[in-house]
């Protein structure tokens, strides 16, 4: 995509919206590499002419994500890898803990389960950051998201244990630093 194509073609396309070049271009070429990656590793196929088709059927792809408007940053987040490797972690170790915390309730009947419903803040800015923060929660043993209202979420949290360290904002706070990063 250059900026003559967007200007000759965007009467013909009128999802091309004014962009700057260098994103269109950016999220373009990322989501083509990665399209024609998982193309690669699914087909298992590498003679030339199912390259090629391969190849096609990506463009076609792209073009097609393009129209609908679906290469945005909420779409294709890409900007989240930055910090995406430390949140991981974080996030995979928080994981391990309530999984044995849960595993340790239910081996142990004598430890208390107190299921209730609580609302924590979500100070994310984007929608995305706000579902990446609904999903974490529902992914940790013991809670799950309930539903999301702008700059709320109602988490059903198994313990009270669990319910004190999402009122306690640490995962909020991750999820609020890996979406300022990108």
């Amino acid at each position: 995509f250059t900026l003559q194509f967007h200007d000759k073609f965007s009467r013909l396309l009128p999802c091309l919206t004014p962009i700057p070049e260098g994103i269109i271009v950016y999220r373009a070429l990322t989501l083509s590499i990665l399209l024609f990656a998982i193309w690669l590793v699914w087909s298992g196929h590498y003679t030339p002419l199912l390259l090629f088709f391969g190849a096609i059927s990506c463009a076609l792809v792209l073009l097609l994500s393009h129209r609908m408007k679906i290469v945005d940053p909420e779409g294709h987040p890409i900007h989240l890898l930055k910090g995406s490797p430390s949140f991981a972690l974080w996030l995979t170790w928080a994981l391990v803990q309530s999984n044995i915390d849960i595993a340790r309730r239910i081996l142990d009947p004598r430890l208390p389960i107190a299921p209730r419903i609580i609302r924590v803040k979500a100070s994310q800015k984007t929608h995305l950051g706000q579902v990446i923060y609904a999903n974490s929660i529902t992914l940790t043993p013991g809670t799950v998201s309930v539903d999301i209202e702008e700059g709320m979420i109602e988490v059903h949290a198994l313990t009270e244990e669990a319910a004190k360290e999402l009122l306690d904002g640490e995962m909020d706070r991750r999820v609020t630093r890996l979406e300022n990063e990108g």
